[in-house]
């Protein structure tokens, strides 16, 4: 499970919000997540793997599979510096990127190097609406 700075845990297909003492399953998983999530974990075997909606966080209507962030960790990932990793994530998702989904945050980490960091993932800053606003 990761723990984000806003109190969310996110684990392979659900996020907790934990408020007051009180955790909550939020839904997640659309059809757009569910074909990331499938095809990353298909392609790269990933030993740790999380895609989170982000849409809600954009200008977008309610239910958006638009924005994501994924926290991906695999062997295939040694070797390669990280513009080849995203390069590789990228090419995973072509079509997705290539049909709506507007923008795609990547952590792409050996199990190495997931064992010895934090495991905790930075929350998205907060969308400034475009145009640089």
């Amino acid at each position: 499970m990761i723990f984000l700075n806003n109190h969310i845990v996110i684990s392979m297909n659900n996020i907790w919000q934990a408020s007051f003492g009180v955790i909550r399953r939020m839904s997640t998983t659309g059809p757009v997540h569910s074909t990331i999530l499938n095809k990353l974990q298909s392609a790269l075997s990933a030993c740790h793997l999380n895609v989170i909606n982000e849409s809600y966080m954009h200008n977008v209507p309610k239910g958006a599979e638009t924005h994501f962030k994924v926290v991906v960790v695999s062997d295939k990932f040694d070797g390669l510096p990280l513009i080849k990793r995203h390069r590789l994530v990228n090419d995973i998702l072509k079509e997705e990127l290539q049909t709506g989904v507007h923008a795609l945050s990547i952590v792409a980490k050996t199990p190495q190097q997931w064992e010895e960091s934090d495991k905790v993932v930075e929350s998205s800053p907060n969308c400034k609406g475009g145009f640089g606003k």
